[in-house]
């Protein structure tokens, strides 16, 4: 059937729950792995936002102090 058969494996209860495990560890590494990329992207995130705040800060500063040395 196939050109490439498939290697035997043993498949006893024992065995299957070991690969089962060992599944779940893979997967829980790479949850664990996204998660941690995911809060560094807030993080940066976070920090832009900050700086974004201020800068319309400063610009509405700006704005204040020059309209205030015009009136005098």
């Amino acid at each position: 059937m196939a050109e490439y058969p498939m290697p035997p494996f043993d498949c006893a209860p024992g065995l299957r729950l070991s690969a089962h495990e060992k599944v779940i560890q893979v997967q829980l590494q790479s949850l664990e792995r996204r998660h941690q990329q995911l809060e560094q992207l807030l993080e940066r995130l976070e920090r832009r936002l900050w700086l974004t705040l201020y800068g319309v800060a400063a610009v509405i500063l700006m704005r204040a102090l020059q309209s205030l040395l015009a009136i005098s």
